[in-house]
């Protein structure tokens, strides 16, 4: 079941995108989060773990078929955010490889990235029945001295 987002205090409306399922949108992806989270200290750790969920989007399941799409939605507050990837489905649920950090093969390891860089992550069905919701949850300190 899809579940809502534990939204801290001061949370702003979420930002939703949907981009068509090629490889080419996944750079999309990467800028419409970092225009939505402007400059914090976890924007890039943001962009980094938006692009692995929006590639294993488009290379694992059914998004990255003929007419295939996937969603980003951006929710932030201060000090936080949750990024989430809605695909189209796969027979596999979303899972961590745990590779050895000495393997230097160069696929695998997208949601070990994640695991390891996100306070919070998980995946679960969508609410409609139409494939995963992936998300991830990043904090940070918020300067009391910036603009």
């Amino acid at each position: 079941m899809e579940q809502s987002p534990s939204l801290p205090g001061g949370h702003e409306t979420p930002h939703r995108r949907r981009f068509p399922g090629l490889a080419n949108q996944i750079k999309h992806a990467r800028r419409f989060v970092e225009r939505q989270l402007g400059p914090t200290p976890q924007t890039g750790t943001a962009t980094l773990l938006t692009s692995e969920l929006a590639t294993n989007a488009v290379t694992h399941s059914a998004s990255g078929g003929p007419g295939g799409k996937f969603e980003v939605t951006v929710y932030s507050a201060a000090g936080w955010a949750r990024i989430e990837v809605r695909d189209l489905g796969s027979p596999e649920r979303p899972r961590p490889q745990h590779k050895d950090p000495y393997d230097i093969t160069e696929h695998g390891r997208g949601l070990d990235l994640v695991e390891a860089l996100a306070v919070k992550w998980g995946s679960e069905p969508r609410g409609d029945g139409l494939g995963q919701l992936v998300w991830f949850e990043l904090t940070w300190e918020d300067d009391p001295l910036a603009p």
